[in-house]
């Protein structure tokens, strides 16, 4: 079985990584872009690249340009850009975007409302 590859795979050009064996709540802000791989709650605010790992489970509310989830989210997620979906990742929350892509595989239970820009 091929492995499931996730969209960043060089987290050298990511500018954050919270690793896996961190656990984190509170209320999380930065810029550019940033991968959690651990556990989060709390809220998100970035005007950057949100990248949900394999592993990680997250509870949040999510307000960033873009967020792509390979892993857990459970909350609410808004994307000024778009959001993404990877195989295998589950998402409990309800969706706000102009652009939402999800692949084959993905489970979502929650609401989804298209927003331009």
């Amino acid at each position: 079985m091929p492995e499931v590859k996730e969209l960043v795979e060089d987290e050298n050009k990511i500018d954050t990584v919270i690793a896996d064996d961190i656990e984190f709540r509170g209320t999380l802000k930065f810029k550019n872009s940033l991968k959690i791989k651990g556990k989060f709650e709390g809220k998100i605010i970035s005007n950057g690249h949100l990248i949900i790992g394999r592993e990680s489970l997250t509870s949040a509310d999510i307000d960033a340009s873009i967020v792509t989830v390979s892993g857990q989210v459970n909350g609410k997620i808004k994307a000024s850009k778009k959001i993404e979906f990877h195989k295998k990742s589950v998402i409990n929350a309800d969706l706000i975007s102009p652009e939402i892509d999800m692949e084959s595989g993905s489970k979502f239970n929650g609401t989804c409302i298209m927003e331009s820009e």
